[in-house]
Formats: structure tokens, sequence, C-alpha cells
């Protein structure tokens, strides 16, 4: 039997709004969306009685840069299943270690160590802690528009809509306008841990940073002593024809947090940092129980 398809439509959007989100069954209905995920294969999405294909414009943000199911993806994950299961977080690991190299080889500057998680906003939380524990600081700038997840670093990054249901959040947080060198250099001072922006800020609508903004954003912290974090979750893994944009740019971050397509399919995220910021945390500092899975890390080494 196939798993798709087993209640109709409508008992589907009932049972979503009854136990998922009243919110998001009472907006599509509003606005006549009544489509539901059915078959997906490559670019291709059918609704649950097969009768429409769209083109996936969507993507999940980001995260099906091979397509769906993508096939030696699927292929990877099923052998894995035969032999592996997620591991032992706290032990060494010989997929992981064989992803972390894979990704550092694609990094710009020196960025040779992976510290895994589970998603974007977690690898963007990791990388806020690792730049708060090597510059023993704690502001953190931030653009305004911008987004980099709903965990609870990330989320105080973000702007009121998305941080005002949940305040009072971790201090230390401060926005600043997007492109703008002169807002970002006035923010600055001598309790700045780090700068964090997305190299092409998704929710802001898709906006290409103006030409030598990110290059004046990391001689700003240079100047200061505080490390810029490049959030490229959605930007990175090739969206942009390179594997981080900030390649494209000869930018060179102290971070790079990655997420979304890095596992194929399947949840994944990692901070992706040098051993000079590495080592300025003990490794017992962070631990993420599913971070660097692996069956993650297998679907992650064809996704890269």
């Amino acid at each position: 039997m196939s798993l798709i398809g087993q209640d109709s439509r409508e008992a589907i959007v009932e049972r979503f709004g009854r136990h998922v989100s009243s919110g998001k069954a009472d907006f599509f209905r509003q606005v006549g969306i009544d489509f539901c995920f059915g078959r997906r294969e490559g670019v291709w999405v059918w609704d649950l009685d097969g009768q429409r294909r769209l083109i996936d414009c969507h993507c999940n943000g980001g995260v099906f840069n091979l397509g769906h199911r993508h096939p030696r993806v699927v292929a990877a994950l099923r052998r894995g299943l035969d032999e592996l299961d997620i591991g032992n977080h706290h032990l060494v690991s010989e997929h992981r270690s064989l992803l972390a190299e894979r990704l550092a080889a694609l990094c710009p500057g020196d960025l040779n160590r992976v510290v895994f998680g589970v998603g974007g906003g977690e690898a963007i939380d990791l990388a806020i802690k690792l730049a708060r524990g090597h510059t023993r600081r704690s502001r953190i700038l931030s653009a305004r528009g911008g987004f980099h997840g709903h965990t609870g670093l990330a989320l105080a990054t973000g702007d009121e809509e998305y941080r005002g249901p949940f305040e009072p959040l971790s201090p230390g947080f401060r926005q600043v306008p997007f492109g703008d060198l002169a807002a970002l250099e006035a923010a600055m001072d001598e309790e700045t841990a780090a700068v964090i922006l997305e190299t092409i800020p998704a929710t802001l609508g898709i906006a290409v940073p103006p030409e030598g903004y990110l290059a004046g954003v990391r001689a700003l912290c240079d100047a200061w002593g505080a490390l810029m974090i490049a959030d490229e979750v959605q930007s990175g893994l090739g969206r942009t024809g390179y594997p981080f944009y900030a390649q494209a740019l000869g930018l060179r971050p102290d971070l790079i947090s990655v997420g979304k397509a890095l596992g194929g399919c399947v949840p994944m995220g990692a901070a992706l940092v040098s051993e000079r910021v590495a080592q300025s945390v003990s490794p017992g500092d962070h631990g993420s129980t599913y971070g660097g899975n692996l069956l993650g890390t297998r679907a992650a080494a064809f996704v890269l």
C-alpha cells in the first residue's frame, strides 16, 4: 500500500488543523490553496490525487537543491539503513569525519573544523556560541529584515515579528539596516563579538548585497576584533553556482553556517570554523545528539 493518499484531502486538512496548526489550515482555506503533497520526483510535485503536477520553485527554502528524492541520495540512505543508525555523538566517527573533510575542502580560507547540528537554526546558534566563546564578548549584530532561524540565539537576531511572541530572549543582540556600512560602523564597539549576515538575505527579498558591502563588513570586523559569520543556510551548496556565495565575492568569513540542502532530505546542519576559533572552546562545550548522525552524513556525502 502506498504511503500517499491513505486519507482524503479534507480529512488531512481537518486533522492538521486540529493537531498541528489551525492557523495554517484556516489560512490555506481562505486563500483557496488546497494542494497536498503527493508524489514527488526531481523538480516535480503532484497533488494528493495525482491529477495536478507543479514545478516546486520553493524547494522548501533550499532543501531540495538536487530535487526531490534524488536517486543517489535515496540509494545512499537505503544502503545506510542496511548497516548504520544515527551513531553516538560522543564518539569518534568514520562517516562524520569523512563528511567534515569534504566540507572543509569546499570552504574558503582556513575553515577546516566542522561542528554538526540538526538544521540551519542550530548551525546559527552554534556559530554565535563559538563567536562568543572565542571573543569573550556578548554583542551580536545582524541585519534588519534578515532571518536566521527560529531557535533561541538565531531567533534573537531576527525582526520583531518573529521575536515578539517569545520575548524576553537572550540579551546582547542589535539590528542595523542591510547594506549600510555607516550604520554598522556606528553600532560596533569593543563588546561586539560578531556580525552575522546572510550573504543573500532571502526573507529580505533575495537581496544581492551592494558591491563592496560584505568586504566592508569584513574590514570592520577586523578593525574591531569581531568575527564575521556568513549564514549560507539558503544561499550555500550550489544555489549561486558556488559552494558558498562568499567564494564568489572572494570573502573569507570566520564562520559559515550551513543547513537545508546539506542533508539532501535528512535534517543536517553545521558550523564551519577555523582551528583558531574552534580551539577557544572545549570539546564538551556543545553537544547535539542527532548532529552529524550517520544516516545524514551518508546522504550529505552524496550531496557534496
